[in-house]
């Protein structure tokens, strides 16, 4: 893998005279007050402005200031004209557009397609202060705005939709957001490197139609370009047992050219929409091709013009991580919001980001497709200098840090044991089916962070809220002594998501095995402790490879167990996710693709997915009903009735509630097992 520049080792640009802003400015008059007449820079983000590193536009923001740029930021624009995208005045360089920490369309809208009463990300949780699909919408008002101003889009919203895509909300496949917003340049992932870059070159006068080498962007050229006539391209646009589709044409691999000069040309957006197999073919290719030591560009036509994306962008050092997550920021929300309540923001204010990256590879996740598999960790000095400044600046802090974590709280520090199979390797997962002998897995580093982090003065406590890979865990005893004996706050996350073998295997998901070994050890040790802790395993319903008998199976589970689920997550197709690819078309993409290769079982239908919801909460006398149909069904009557052994009763209760109150031995309390009911927001710059 190549050497990157270094984030720090950009000549600033002369604005850097101006100083450290107390908030980047989100007005005319907090740019008069920092003798700004423009901002080279306006970020546009569709969250409130919270000034800390887990929101992605404080991140990058704070990121070009110190590279010398006057940034500004519109934070939850009127998108209904152009008027509020003049707010700041003519930004010199850029607009830098991101609809926020998650996909709009998540954010707006539940797995059942109904739209939600609140926003997280909101003063007060307001809802509708964000349009559907917000990157586009603001490429095209900031384009409005100033014509003749580049617009760069970015986050997780364009990360997740940089090629065309299936849109769970719409039940199409849509183009890539790059040709909808009509921006001039998309950067995926988490973008750093890129936009530093971007920003210092226009800075020299360089032109954005002329930047086509940068790692981790995406453009639309025109058909049949390349970067010069040493490049090949590898034509994967058909599978073997289909013959060539309309408007596409087999062109010839070049074996001369190198790896890092050659390009894959995918299915077109006309194929994918309208033939499920290539689709499916597709993910498969975009996902082999996600590894930043051998990813190929990829090419995907759209129209008459092709949508050409770069290699993945390369990931941060340490020494880099510890610069961005150390810059300063005002770790709160804008004095604009004034006394408003923004949840997200009361969500992480005591927690702490000390990674990023996935190497999981779960099927029905996005972090590895906007953050990717390689961990790219901050150092133990820097994330206690953090924890000093939440205990010195953060109001109302007692003394307990909610959290040390990130995508998987227990991934700090872990990578391949050897950097040149890293580079070379192909595989989706390092730990499905098994953890690879390739990763080190060793524990030691967060064992001694979090050993400091309760020596530093005036900490009571430190939690661990972010969800923890208990395969990766039962490997380190000593870890799970040390988590349980002093970082469980009665509660611990984690998420086995099934039971079943059938449904995991689609998930790329370790089997129970794993679960009960890891909860034997943590039961031994919270008994240890002289501790009463729970685990709180979460469950997803309706994920594509799930038959009705392996929820029902699961719901067995979960009353042998005595666990009552309270709110429990439906599958929700999300954007270029491998198990979203299986959704749509029935078709695995963890496998090579055909029109004769595996099908997937998918629960697509309202009723069906009701079920299978149902069976998680088989307590909740409103399910009984669709439960005793669907047993009767399926033969399992003899799981009706009113003994032990019975999943529900025979009998409906007229009109009333039934209550249920715990026992020391039934698990966590209702409410507490709630898959996704309170996801983190995680810096998706």
């Amino acid at each position: 893998m190549q050497t990157p520049k270094s984030l720090t080792a950009y000549r600033p640009y002369w604005a850097k005279r101006f100083g450290v802003a107390p908030f980047l400015p989100m007005s005319r008059a907090e740019m008069e007050q920092l003798g700004w007449d423009a901002c080279d820079i306006v970020l546009v983000t569709g969250d409130a402005y919270i000034d800390h590193p887990s929101f992605g536009m404080a991140l990058v923001g704070r990121l070009l200031e110190a590279q010398g740029f006057r940034v500004g930021i519109i934070a939850q624009p009127d998108w209904t004209a152009a008027d509020d995208f003049r707010r700041l005045g003519k930004p010199a360089l850029f607009f830098g557009i991101t609809a926020g920490n998650m996909d709009s369309m998540v954010n707006r809208y539940t797995a059942d397609r109904k739209i939600r009463s609140d926003d997280a990300y909101t003063p007060d949780a307001a809802p509708n202060k964000r349009p559907d699909h917000a990157v586009t919408v603001y490429a095209q008002r900031a384009r409005e705005a100033f014509r003749d101003v580049p617009v760069i889009i970015g986050g997780i919203e364009a990360s997740l939709r940089r090629i065309a895509h299936y849109d769970y909300w719409s039940d199409t496949v849509r183009r890539s957001v790059l040709v909808d917003s009509k921006a001039d340049l998309l950067l995926f992932g988490n973008a750093e490197r890129a936009l530093v870059e971007l920003a210092h070159r226009l800075a020299k006068g360089e032109k954005i139609s002329a930047m086509r080498d940068l790692r981790g962007s995406a453009f639309m050229a025109p058909p049949d370009w390349k970067p010069d006539e040493s490049w090949a391209e590898l034509d994967s646009s058909t599978v073997q047992d289909q013959k060539v589709g309309a408007g596409e044409t087999a062109i010839k691999f070049l074996p001369r050219a190198s790896r890092g000069q050659t390009v894959i040309r995918l299915p077109s957006y006309e194929a994918v929409k309208s033939d499920p197999v290539l689709y499916a073919h597709t993910s498969r290719i975009f996902h082999l091709e996600s590894n930043p030591g051998n990813a190929r560009a990829l090419v995907q036509r759209h129209g008459k013009r092709d949508l050409w994306l770069n290699p993945p962008p390369l990931p941060l050092s340490t020494p880099e991580m510890d610069y961005v997550f150390g810059l300063p920021y005002a770790r709160a929300p804008h004095p604009a919001y004034g006394d408003a309540k923004i949840p997200a923001w009361e969500m992480i204010r005591f927690s702490i980001n000390i990674m990023r990256g996935c190497f999981g590879g779960c099927t029905f996740c996005s972090i590895t497709e906007h953050e990717g598999r390689i961990i790219q960790s901050r150092s133990e000095a820097s994330i206690l200098r953090e924890i000093e400044e939440i205990r010195d600046k953060t109001p109302g802090f007692t003394g307990v840090v909610s959290d040390l974590g990130g995508p998987t709280a227990n991934m700090y520090r872990m990578a391949c044991k050897d950097t040149k199979i890293e580079a070379a390797c192909r595989r989706l997962s390092c730990v499905y089916p098994d953890i690879c002998p390739n990763l080190d897995t060793s524990h030691a580093p967060l064992i001694s962070l979090y050993r400091n982090a309760r020596k530093i003065p005036g900490i009571k406590k430190v939690l661990i809220s972010s969800g923890l890979r208990y395969d990766l865990a039962v490997r380190s005893p000593e870890y799970v002594k040390e988590l349980v004996s002093h970082h469980v706050g009665g509660y611990l996350k984690i998420a086995p998501e099934h039971t079943e073998a059938g449904p995991l295997s689609k998930m790329m998901k370790p089997g129970m095995g794993a679960y009960d070994k890891f909860k034997r050890m943590f039961d031994a040790a919270s008994q240890s402790a002289g501790k009463e802790q729970y685990l709180i395993p979460y469950f997803i319903a309706a994920h594509p490879g799930t038959t009705d008998t392996d929820m029902l199976e699961l719901a067995l589970w979960l009353k042998r167990n005595n666990f009552r689920l309270d709110q429990v997550q439906t599958f929700l197709p999300t954007p270029l996710a491998i198990a979203t690819g299986m959704w749509h078309t029935g078709k695995n993409p963890l496998k090579r693709v055909s029109a004769s290769s595996e099908d997937v079982a998918v629960v697509r239908g309202g009723r069906q997915r009701k079920l299978h919801k149902a069976f998680l909460r088989y307590h909740d006398p409103k399910n009984w009903p669709v439960l005793r149909e669907a047993l009767n069904a399926m033969g399992r009557a003899d799981l009706i009735g009113n003994g032990k052994k019975h999943l529900i009763p025979a009998w409906q209760p007229e009109g009333e509630k039934i209550g249920y109150h715990r026992s020391p031995a039934a698990g966590p309390p209702q409410g507490m097992a709630a898959r996704g009911a309170s996801r983190k927001p995680r810096n998706s710059q």
